[in-house]
């Protein structure tokens, strides 16, 4: 048989343990095949929870009677809320929601028991951060019903009269920075994070790669340039495609979806300056560590993958289980969601996102020096 006719199972054989030899020498790829399907398993299986419990929320408490506490005590002992604040105030817990610290405010009125045994039906008012429906959706729906099953020990006997129809208890719901619970409000702004994160990281990351597969790496390396001279020229072009994400974004969202901007878009452009650096830092990190462009891309899937799942983009992020809560805490793009949802939504200052801020800030600059320190070791 001549070598270019008909099938031969020497060559196919050949060339099969070839492409099983390559498959082992590409250790990044050879990762990806297990650490892909274990990191969804794991996310999907453990972390993501579309019925969220034990919620952060502040109290105002201003009646003190039996029933009073008995609703108190209820709702603490309830699966929904973990009641971490006491606030006199409902203009303080206005600020608590208005920064993320608690999704509910539960004002507990004063003569609440006084009113209850008069027959007056009172009313319990509920402040709800509804800028993310998703997770506060369950806990709202059940809420009536935990209100006035928390009364039914106290009101036996001669009180039995106010367990009428509707419950002796009304309760009214403020949802507070979307009112209308329209999805799009959420949505939308958290896109921006997604589509930077997306965008900058695959973008960069294919930066020293491509010199290296181009064979340009040689010229670049004889330049006297410094590492960071390097690492700051590729990420300087990419801010400007960031700030035009940006924009569209921002345009598409106003115009098309009608999302409300009630804060300052100076601040929202600033802190998006901090959020692109941090993303185009870890590209570039890829970039050093990566020996094509495939590992490269597969590189930024894996760190794309658990930013958008663990983030509160598409699950809420207080419905996950606490060691999944603490990765997604070291995700930029977790503190950009707060941020663009609160400046957008709730019009927060630059008091409200200073904490977020700085935890962006303090990654790009780790990530960013780690990108120079791989650098240096490409030059050697």
């Amino acid at each position: 048989m001549t070598p270019g006719n008909g099938l031969s199972f020497e060559r196919f054989w050949a060339i099969l343990v070839k492409e099983f030899i390559q498959m082992r020498r590409d250790k990044v790829t050879f990762a990806m095949m297990f650490g892909v399907p274990l990191m969804q398993l794991l996310l999907f299986g453990y972390a993501i929870n579309s019925d969220p419990k034990h919620l952060p929320a502040a109290m105002i408490l201003g009646d003190t009677g039996p029933q009073g506490r008995s609703l108190l005590y209820a709702l603490k002992n309830s699966d929904y809320f973990d009641f971490t604040r006491n606030v006199k105030t409902e203009e303080e817990g206005r600020e608590l929601l208005a920064r993320g610290d608690v999704l509910f405010v539960i004002n507990i009125p004063v003569n609440f028991s006084r009113n209850l045994l008069r027959g007056d039906k009172p009313a319990v008012l509920v402040e709800a951060d509804a800028s993310d429906p998703v997770a506060t959706g369950n806990a709202l729906g059940a809420l009536n019903t935990l209100v006035n099953s928390a009364l039914q020990n106290d009101l036996k006997g001669s009180l039995n009269f106010l367990n009428g129809t509707g419950g002796p208890v009304r309760v009214q719901v403020h949802a507070l920075y979307n009112p209308e619970i329209i999805t799009q409000y959420n949505i939308v702004p958290g896109l921006m994070g997604v589509v930077l994160t997306m965008t900058m990281i695959m973008i960069t990351a294919l930066a020293i790669t491509r010199e290296r597969e181009r064979g340009t790496m040689e010229n670049l390396l004889s330049m006297p340039t410094r590492p960071i001279e390097v690492m700051v020229a590729k990420i300087v072009p990419y801010i400007f495609v960031g700030y035009t994400q940006v924009a569209v974004i921002l345009i598409a969202g106003y115009f098309l979806f009608h999302v409300p901007m009630e804060g300052s878009l100076v601040l929202l452009t600033m802190v998006a300056l901090i959020f692109i650096t941090a993303n185009l830092s870890v590209g570039i990190t890829f970039s050093t560590v990566a020996q094509n462009q495939l590992q490269a891309m597969q590189l930024s899937f894996f760190f794309f993958l658990p930013s958008m799942l663990l983030s509160g983009f598409m699950f809420p992020f207080r419905g996950m289980p606490q060691w999944a809560q603490v990765i997604g805490e070291m995700m930029p793009l977790t503190h950009f969601l707060r941020i663009v949802r609160g400046i957008l939504l709730k019009g927060n200052g630059i008091a409200d996102v200073a904490q977020e801020t700085w935890q962006i800030a303090l990654f790009a600059i780790v990530a960013l020096a780690v990108a120079v320190k791989r650098y240096k070791q490409t030059l050697d």
